[in-house]
């Protein structure tokens, strides 16, 4: 699962860590042109990434079903896992896992908790200074800037529909290698996140049913560490 700052588990339960959001949207005629038009139609990866900040700067919060595909050199095969996550800006975070051990990551905006109900503990870390993106899904809350904190650059081959932009971080002292985004090709609504970690192991996730800016109360964010539950 989601992997968080220093408070990683063994792979396969919630990797902290380490968003974004997404809608389907029909593919655009441009995608039935001939190639040399197709080609002609591609954005530059600075103009795309700097179109897709502009986007995601006017998401005040946003809800969405996700899958999660895991892997790692340490696990015999990809971990699949499904849930749902609740972002509001800035800084909360709750991903709410439906599948697996049932874990739960929130952030409330000072304090990212690791909730594992199975194992009764809960990891309490820090959120990062401000403008901080440490962890690739700390994007989604509203830390760091893909023009300011990344170099970006896009495969040749690209998916039907879809933008992949792939976006290196300047700043190394960071918990994740690369940061690969699945954008709708007509409205830039997220798709998909992929991240890469510096062991080799990968964080892949797909949305569904995004809904965006829909005034999420603050007590979504809110954490209180049940009774009998381990502090670590």
């Amino acid at each position: 699962m989601l992997r968080l700052p220093r408070v990683v588990r063994a792979p396969g339960t919630i990797p902290l860590v380490v968003f974004v959001a997404c809608t389907a949207c029909a593919v655009l005629i441009l995608d039935g042109l001939p190639g040399s038009t197709a080609r002609a139609q591609t954005p530059t990866p600075a103009d795309l990434a700097a179109r897709i900040q502009t986007r995601y700067d006017t998401i005040r919060d946003f809800t969405a079903d996700f899958t999660q595909r895991q892997t790692s050199p340490l696990l015999p095969k990809p971990v699949v896992e499904r849930g749902e996550v609740r972002i509001k800006k800035p800084g909360r975070m709750r991903w709410i896992y439906t599948t697996g051990d049932r874990n739960q990551l929130i952030s409330n905006g000072t304090t990212i908790y690791a909730y594992f109900p199975q194992d009764r503990y809960v990891s309490p870390t820090p959120m990062p200074a401000d403008d901080e993106a440490t962890t690739g899904l700390l994007f989604l809350a509203g830390r760091g800037n893909l023009t300011r904190d990344f170099t970006p650059t896009m495969p040749a081959e690209q998916a039907a529909g879809e933008w992949r932009i792939v976006l290196t971080p300047r700043n190394r002292d960071v918990e994740f290698d690369q940061l690969t985004l699945e954008v709708d090709r007509a409205s830039l609504a997220f798709r998909g996140l992929e991240i890469l970690d510096p062991q080799g192991g990968t964080s892949a996730f797909r949305f569904t049913n995004l809904r965006e800016n829909r005034g999420l109360p603050e007590s979504d964010f809110t954490f209180v560490v049940p009774r009998g539950v381990e502090v670590r």
